[in-house]
């Protein structure tokens, strides 16, 4: 039972950094290997000094929605691991971990329907008059999507474990 509690931790812990990773850093859409998208900002790569120019990307509904289902579920995953490590130490034992696995849960929910946003409604949140087929999705899409069913695995797996001590 302890090494189920401590993988569990360590892949709650796992998959709150890569969802992180995903909703933080500059890769949703790759452009060209000088151009890339992100939930934030359109960057270029500055060959004469060497550093990424950056701008705010232009707002769109869609991208608004996919930015709030990012940080919610971040934060959903957040508040799970903090209502786990309350329950673990002040749970009676034989209890149910429900509350943290239906934190962890949303969280997976919430980045699905965010990615889900991005792959179906990718020409009008990227608003660019350039034909898609010449981008591609970068790392931080696919980590996004790498977070789903480990989110819903871990919340599963979080309402079925029992407080044995």
């Amino acid at each position: 039972m302890v090494f189920l509690l401590v993988s569990l931790t360590v892949l709650h812990l796992v998959t709150l950094a890569m969802l992180l990773i995903a909703t933080l850093e500059k890769s949703w859409w790759i452009w060209a290997d000088s151009e890339i998208t992100d939930l934030w900002y359109n960057c270029f790569h500055d060959n004469a000094t060497k550093t990424w120019l950056c701008a705010a990307t232009t707002e769109s509904d869609w991208l608004q929605s996919v930015q709030a289902l990012m940080v919610l579920s971040v934060v959903f995953s957040s508040i799970s691991f903090l209502v786990f490590l309350g329950q673990l130490f002040t749970m009676c034992r034989g209890g149910l971990f429900y509350f943290t696995g239906l934190c962890q849960a949303f969280a997976g929910f919430t980045d699905f329907a965010a990615c889900l946003i991005f792959t179906f409604h990718r020409k009008e949140i990227l608003s660019d008059t350039r034909d898609l087929s010449k981008g591609r999705f970068g790392y931080c899409f696919i980590l996004a999507w790498l977070c789903v069913p480990l989110l819903l695995v871990s919340g599963f797996l979080y309402v079925h474990l029992r407080k044995k001590q």
